[in-house]
């Protein structure tokens, strides 16, 4: 049911609030680069990102009504809009831009330059925020009753609660301080490591652990048990399953991409030789596999958005204005010649057709998408392999290859990414100003202004953490980068160990076949099980609060959302630090030490495994006095 002419937002059409200040675009852009920089660095570690518009909305109301003493609902939304540009836009770019970096370590040759990855951003950012403009009333209006929008609801409530905006707020900034505290003791003092890990000597090929951090305890937590136990069953499989029994069979064999014979191999040896190429092939086949299975949505939804593409809403109200479809479509057109045109774009005028036909489609589906089932579940990794695979292969038939061909498949598939991601959280930061009563172009210009701003910050955040541990290391994985690559790679070179890539695909099909989510299932398998083991340890806190027996559902439900805001926290700070730890370990204090070395007190306290564990148990413990220190709303 249409429920757009029924429904009366929060504050009505006719009347005026703040809502662009400079306040709102200053704390705006520092949410953004707040969240974008963390979002990067944790997508780097695991793979995955989260989102931040509650988050920001949190922090905006606390900032703007309780410490500034200021009092307009649309104010803080444009701060929650243009903050959470900041965690789209690296979603996007780690996805795939790291692998530029690997390249450019492989071959001996620079890096892309900052000013290189800020514009490929800059681009994704600005054509995904004009394809879905068009797209609102259709979307957005017309659909009110039908998509909800799960995250652009939720963050509406967020903001409608202002009263609350100062306790929850605290809640965030706690997380965020303890991770931080945490962290700095862990990476940079080093008096416990940070990974715990054990080889279980009388299971030869297997092996155990956890990376004891903040940031997963709190993923874990917003995901739930549920998705964190598909991540850790992945896990299971491959260091419980599979390298058993590589190492059972393999014996003396050096078997490719292995160099060395198996029976010399550790648990780590087989994970880095040969569990890898089956994650990645199980990684890749669930994309598609939730591409396919999405297909006949994706065909309603681009035939129902090309109907409604420029549909015309009544723009005497403030509510209904957009920016006018001839600066949506100058902008695009401006877009296509600027990266077809600009040297230090590694894309060419087929590349740039690619992008925008691609770009539009993916657009509109990532915007339809992200209302039915939420921008956490929008398949961006799915949209961005098919990408590859089309335009490497389109690439090396118009004869484009070589490392060339790579780059400019790269630099597309970026580029498309980063449109899907941010036509994905615009139309929740969209869907949030509807039931507010925002003004709508108002909001899509603090989009590009949050895009503009992480951007240009993003680039700097990929060179530090790459100059610090390169990505490809056990610090700094990158695995969504590492699969990307991969693809690419395979399709230019035909050089992938297709036997161990096949191998994945078809334990995807069989995990697909017994009804299991694939890509949670197939990111376990393809990430060591020391990340899925915190990780599960957060659902199952989750859990444990969600079925407690004895509450009310609104007591229940309000210790969980704490819980939510808490792990937030703890995301961000870990995210931070990080970033602070790469710094320090890039700064030179003489010849043989940088910062980091200096801090570094391992060689006089170090409280081991044992002492790792115990104090993630405290960490935990502070998530549970959290949740339960939420109070029934009377």
């Amino acid at each position: 049911m249409n429920e757009s002419n029924e429904f009366k937002p929060y504050i009505p059409a006719d009347k005026v609030l703040p809502e662009i200040t400079p306040v709102s675009i200053i704390l705006g852009i520092l949410l953004a680069i707040l969240f974008g920089g963390a979002n990067a660095y944790l997508g780097l570690r695991v793979g995955m990102t989260v989102s931040a518009s509650i988050p920001a909305a949190v922090i905006s109301m606390g900032v703007i009504r309780v410490i500034l003493r200021r009092d307009s609902i649309l104010e803080n939304n444009i701060v929650q809009t243009v903050g959470s540009a900041g965690e789209s836009l690296a979603a996007g770019a780690i996805f795939t831009l790291p692998a530029l970096f690997m390249w450019a370590a492989e071959e001996g040759t620079a890096a892309p330059s900052l000013v290189e990855i800020a514009l490929i951003a800059v681009a994704g950012g600005v054509i995904g925020i004009l394809f879905m403009i068009p797209l609102r009333t259709a979307l957005i209006v017309q659909e009110h009753g039908s998509l909800p929008y799960p995250e652009g609801k939720a963050c509406a409530e967020v903001l409608m609660a202002g009263e609350e905006g100062g306790a929850s707020a605290t809640t965030v900034f706690a997380g965020l301080g303890i991770a931080a505290v945490y962290k700095f003791i862990a990476d940079g003092l080093c008096i416990f490591p940070s990974e715990v890990d054990f080889e279980i000597k009388s299971y030869r090929g297997s092996g155990i652990g956890m990376d004891v951090l903040p940031a997963l305890l709190g993923v874990g937590y917003i995901c739930g048990a549920k998705v964190s136990s598909y991540l850790l069953a992945g896990g299971t499989l491959g260091w419980f399953v599979i390298m058993p029994l590589i190492a059972l069979f393999g014996g003396d064999v050096v078997l490719y991409p292995g160099e060395v014979p198996i029976s010399s191999m550790g648990a780590w040896d087989l994970w880095r030789s040969y569990i890898r190429y089956i994650g990645a092939g199980a990684v890749a086949a669930g994309g598609i596999m939730s591409l396919i299975k999405s297909f006949p949505l994706i065909i309603r939804t681009f035939r129902q958005a090309i109907k409604g593409f420029g549909v015309k809403s009544d723009s005497s109200l403030r509510t209904s204005q957009d920016l006018p479809m001839v600066v949506v479509l100058i902008g695009i057109g401006v877009m296509a010649i600027f990266m077809w045109l600009c040297p230090i774009i590694p894309v060419n005028l087929l590349g740039a057709v690619i992008i925008i036909i691609f770009g539009f489609f993916f657009a509109t589906v990532s915007s339809r998408m992200v209302g039915l089932v939420g921008s956490s579940n929008n398949p961006v990794s799915g949209m961005a392999i098919a990408t590859l695979l089309i335009s490497t292969m389109i690439l090396k038939a118009s004869g484009t290859i070589g490392m060339p061909g790579m780059v400019a498949a790269i630099s597309i598939g970026s580029i498309i990414c980063i449109i899907a991601a941010i036509a994905g959280d615009t139309s929740q930061d969209l869907k949030t100003g509807f039931i507010v009563g925002s003004t709508p172009k108002k909001q899509q210009i603090g989009e590009l202004i949050g895009v503009v701003a992480s951007a240009i910050t993003i680039g700097g955040v990929l060179y530090l953490l790459n100059a610090a541990w390169e990505y490809g290391s056990d610090q700094l994985p990158a695995p969504q980068a590492m699969l990307m690559k991969m693809v690419v790679e395979g399709v230019m070179n035909g050089n992938l160990p297709w036997a161990l890539v096949f191998a994945g695909v078809f334990i995807a099909i069989v995990v697909e076949i017994l009804g299991i989510p694939v890509l949670p299932f197939a990111v376990g398998l393809y990430l060591p099980i020391h990340l899925s083991t915190p990780m599960i340890v957060g659902g199952l806190v989750r859990l444990y609060f969600e079925k407690k027996k004895g509450e009310n559902e609104n007591v229940r439900k309000r210790k969980v959302e704490k819980g939510v805001l808490y792990s937030s926290g703890l995301i961000a700070g870990e995210g931070l630090v990080g970033i602070l730890l790469a710094v320090f370990a890039i700064i030179k204090v003489s010849k043989d030490e940088t910062l980091g070395d200096v801090i570094n007190l391992s060689e006089t306290i170090n409280l081991g495994n044992w002492g790792g564990l115990a104090i993630f148990a405290l960490l935990t413990a502070t998530l549970c006095y959290v949740v339960t220190s939420a109070k029934n709303k009377k």
